[in-house]
């Protein structure tokens, strides 16, 4: 066999630099999709997307309106009974082109939805003081609705609360609305937050209990300096955190140490790996990752049938719990898709991406099948982001609290307010009522005024 020293000196320069050229492009591409989709690829938030895109021909095809054979939710009409009042309209006795006179026909029902403005008024109470004749003690009379100390009503303080902390309207708009100043607001939601100090700690308890939990975080500033908001939640409770750290102290604080019964839905941030209770993993992070591996090597074949193999059964699982079957029927196709995930995530591989995610799957598997056994357990943590959303929504028009002080009263009456939400359907009314109790007896139980828990 002939060697040419030189060609095998070629050939290996050759293959250098095909190597190198393989490296650039695959950075180019990398460049080129970070300025198309942001700084974290699919997970960057649409707000910083450098660049939209267009809607799709097929999206704008589409015609408005409600589909064919679907029932509508127009206007309807309400019955005398659902009438807050009822008014009769008469119509004149003379026609108004002839000037003859007008005999009754009939009578026509319309129905119309109105509303009054808020209107701020101010109430001079001259409060009794009368003393006792045999023991001298001195009686006051108190006003009715309005805490100690206290210059605003239960009712006005509810409805601030409630718009503030439910609707997101800011103290600025809540100003223009009532005529008092932004400083006197935050003052008097301060003193209210006081009073509900011990709330969150007794709904944590709750929490703890919980069958299925869900948490998650989003950042938030404090005094200019970052930070972090973090949510504990099921269906019906709310908890709020606001510190300025990630780490894996908040969510300890919250679950303490001993074990708790239940699932706990996150995505896969370690700061809850080591919570005392058993663990879900979210399949729409999951999902987004295996999706961005046909983003990234979209000539590569192993890569695509990878994904469209195991991205139709991440996507299946997630769905699965809406599907109107029963849960005989839904155990079998979560067994189904189970079997499908593994025997996808077992196969044997060769791109180092594809290893990454399969070793995921392996190496986590007791954090990703819950959802398998129990209808109740979602294989997504979509229900955390969303109620999450208000308060990513306050955080990008207030930049964050101001004080420490705005950040324990936010943390508090959110936890407070959107706990009343998920149990009844008007919060300002609940809120007031035990507002009110709480007004003539100081020492009332709070929690349990406000969701029947029992502090003691």
């Amino acid at each position: 066999m002939v060697f040419c020293e030189e060609c095998f000196k070629k050939q290996c320069r050759i293959d250098l630099l095909e190597d190198k050229v393989d490296q650039l492009k695959a950075q180019l591409k990398r460049q080129e999709r970070t300025a198309r989709e942001g700084l974290f690829g699919s997970s960057t938030p649409s707000s910083k997307k450098p660049v939209k895109s267009n809607t799709v021909n097929e999206e704008n095809k589409r015609s408005g309106g409600g589909r064919l054979g679907h029932k509508g939710h127009g206007r309807s009409a309400i019955s005398e009974d659902e009438a807050d009042r009822v008014e009769l309209i008469k119509a004149e006795d003379t026609c108004p082109d002839c000037g003859s006179r007008l005999e009754y026909k009939d009578t026509k029902e319309r129905t119309v939805i109105n509303c009054e403005p808020i209107r701020i008024y101010k109430i001079l109470y001259r409060l009794e003081h009368k003393r006792c004749t045999k023991c001298k003690k001195t009686v006051r009379a108190r006003p009715q609705g309005v805490l100690p100390r206290c210059m605003y009503g239960n009712q006005l303080l509810s409805y601030v609360s409630e718009q503030h902390y439910i609707y997101g309207n800011t103290l600025g708009q809540i100003e223009k609305q009532t005529g008092i100043g932004c400083s006197s607001l935050i003052d008097a939601l301060h003193q209210l937050a006081r009073r509900f100090k011990d709330v969150p700690d007794e709904l944590i308890k709750s929490y703890r209990q919980s069958l299925v939990k869900h948490a998650d975080e989003t950042g938030w500033r404090t005094e200019g300096k970052n930070g972090y908001a973090w949510l504990f939640c099921t269906p019906d409770i709310s908890i709020f955190r606001v510190r300025n750290t990630r780490s894996a102290k908040v969510p300890h604080d919250v679950f303490g140490t001993e074990q708790v019964p239940g699932v706990l839905v996150v995505d896969r941030y370690n700061g809850y790996n080591k919570v005392p209770c058993t663990i879900q993993y979210c399949y729409a992070h999951l999902l987004r990752d295996v999706q961005d591996l046909e983003t990234e090597f979209s000539q590569n074949k192993e890569i695509k049938s990878f994904v469209t193999g195991l991205a139709p059964q991440l996507a299946g699982a997630m769905h699965l719990r809406t599907m109107d079957i029963s849960d005989k029927q839904y155990k079998a196709q979560a067994a189904k898709i189970k079997r499908k995930i593994i025997q996808i995530t077992n196969l044997s591989a060769r791109h180092p991406a594809i290893q990454h995610i399969q070793n995921i799957f392996r190496e986590k598997a007791h954090r990703l099948y819950h959802w398998a056994s129990d209808r109740t357990i979602s294989a997504d943590n979509n229900f955390a982001e969303r109620e999450l959303r208000p308060l990513v929504v306050a955080r990008k028009i207030s930049f964050g609290s101001q004080s420490k002080e705005g950040a324990k009263t936010r943390e508090t009456l959110m936890s407070v307010l959107h706990t009343l939400k998920k149990r009844t359907p008007d919060v300002a009314d609940a809120l007031k009522t035990a507002l009110d109790k709480l007004a003539t007896d100081p020492n009332l139980d709070i929690s349990k005024t406000l969701f029947n828990i029992d502090s003691s």
